[in-house]
């Protein structure tokens, strides 16, 4: 269940960024000098980027957890950017704010998913876990 919660979360992503990549300012309903539309591409073939990392690491969380946490990291990252530039500049259309709530809320739920089933799969394993292990429960060494 949680592959499947991944890869759906995951085709915002890739939806987003193929179309941001593709129709660049406008496909945010904007108009933008040549910089602005060529930063907006280039931002977006990076979430096209991550999406596809996103659907990679789903198909075997057991090996690819570490690249899992820091996908996640670059986008709770990227998510608060976001949110410093709503309390800087105000309030963005719906679909930022929604974006904001990916970045925020669901990528950081699923990671957390991804951690308590692993736990529980060591602890099913023997492994006990620990206060002592929080630092790499948390993704430390």
């Amino acid at each position: 269940m949680l592959v499947l919660a991944i890869r759906v979360a995951a085709l915002v992503p890739l939806i987003a960024g193929l179309a941001g990549a593709i129709g660049g300012a406008s496909f945010l309903g904007e108009v933008a000098g040549p910089a602005t539309d060529s930063h907006l591409r280039y931002l977006s073939g990076l979430l096209l980027g991550l999406g596809i990392l996103a659907w990679w690491c789903a198909a075997d969380l057991k090996r690819r957890g570490e690249v899992f946490t820091i996908l996640v990291l670059i986008v709770a990252l990227g998510g608060l950017a976001r949110l410093a530039g709503v309390v800087g500049q105000g309030r963005p259309p719906m679909p930022h704010l929604l974006a904001l709530g990916m970045e925020l809320g669901v990528t950081p739920a699923l990671w957390l998913w991804w951690r308590l089933a692993r736990g529980e799969a060591e602890t099913a394993a023997g492994s006990e876990a620990r206060p002592a292990d929080l630092y790499r429960w948390l993704g430390g060494a």
